[in-house]
């Protein structure tokens, strides 16, 4: 896997600083995307051992919440398995850390059902994630005034619970229970 960039004081992505890496290799190729250059694959730098210890000492310090991943799609079959061992480090060394997904997969369309996105260690993946801002962006439904998202399609879900109850439940800030029938 390859990663287009690293922010290491990201405010934009989630709540509080974060590190945002944003991988890669992008098929939805969205109209209107802010990354049009990660839908390559090939862009950027390879994702070494070296990045993937540098994102966990910069996790480290107390002010900082988390852990973002965007992209590209960080739910492309060949980017989720090397995502994997990360998300498994983050839980088990920094397990105060949240940890946030964007993709243009939703949850309950693609990334629970047979699809392009499902492989072998998507549901490892999602059971690391607290949060999942899931659909593709819609630049006829951008709207600027939305928090930590880009159109108005787009869920923020509040992935264990989801998991638990078995239906979307969205994040409100708070982590309370809105759930989607």
């Amino acid at each position: 896997m390859n990663y287009a960039a690293i922010k290491w004081a990201d405010v934009a992505n989630g709540p509080g600083v974060r590190v945002s890496l944003f991988v890669s290799g992008c098929t939805h190729r969205c109209p209107g995307c802010f990354n049009p250059e990660a839908w390559d694959f090939a862009y950027g730098q390879p994702f070494t051992q070296t990045e993937e210890d540098r994102i966990l000492a910069a996790l480290a310090p107390a002010h900082i919440k988390g852990l973002s991943l965007l992209g590209g799609e960080p739910f492309e079959p060949d980017n989720q398995r090397v995502l994997l061992p990360l998300l498994r480090r983050v839980r088990g060394e920094l397990p105060g850390k949240t940890v946030w997904c964007y993709s243009g997969y939703t949850l309950d369309g693609e990334l629970l059902r047979p699809s392009r996105a499902r492989c072998e260690v998507t549901d490892e993946l999602l059971s690391l994630l607290d949060v999942l801002v899931d659909g593709e962006f819609v630049a006829a439904q951008k709207d600027l005034s939305l928090r930590f998202r880009g159109s108005s399609n787009q869920r923020i879900i509040d992935v264990p619970r989801s998991l638990a109850v078995g239906q979307i439940v969205l994040w409100d800030g708070a982590m309370t229970i809105q759930t989607i029938r």
